[in-house]
């Protein structure tokens, strides 16, 4: 008997459920004005990796994003990207929010955002990166911290083939002893 009311409470419930399922797939309006005008896609938990030639570059993961179609731009929020260098260290950005232009794997990052390896973290808010030349700019102060120096500059560019960062304008730094420059 006890299992007999198991049985129909999981068939009530089931029938229940599937009922809202219906209900819901018969107003396909409800869901579409969820999704803002002019966005192709909208979805959550975004993982997304550039390669070339069979070699990672990058690779991106997010909140949630909506890919605008005519712009060909995703946009992404809460958004870390790591980028894989030659020499198989990691370069990690984090920031609030990220476009990615689908055309051409430019990235361009607002919003507290930080750039870290095991050498230094740099903090801006406003990043550009270019994917053809592996370029990060930033027309935005920057700062960088790291074990033996502080930095600021009005801007910043940093090559991640060469490993060579050139400061411009109100550049001020601190060093500390024993740096080899």
């Amino acid at each position: 008997m006890f299992l007999l009311l198991i049985i129909l409470a999981i068939l009530g419930l089931l029938t229940a459920i599937f009922a809202d399922y219906r209900r819901i797939l018969s107003k396909p309006e409800k869901i579409i004005s969820l999704i803002e005008e002019g966005t192709s896609i909208s979805a959550g938990r975004i993982r997304q990796t550039a390669t070339r030639n069979g070699v990672t570059e990058w690779s991106l993961e997010s909140v949630s994003a909506k890919y605008l179609n005519e712009k060909k731009q995703a946009v992404f929020q809460d958004l870390s990207v790591t980028f894989f260098l030659k020499d198989s260290r990691k370069v990690y950005l984090t920031a609030n929010e990220g476009i990615l232009k689908t055309d051409s794997n430019d990235i361009e990052v607002t919003g507290n955002v930080v750039v870290k390896n095991e050498d230094y973290n740099l903090k801006t808010e406003k990043l550009y990166y270019e994917h053809e030349k592996r370029i990060f700019s930033s027309k935005s102060p920057v700062e960088i911290i790291g074990s033996a120096f502080d930095l600021a500059a009005d801007a910043m560019f940093f090559d991640l083939n060469t490993n060579r960062t050139v400061f411009q304008g109100n550049v001020k730094g601190a060093f500390q002893q024993n740096v080899a420059l």
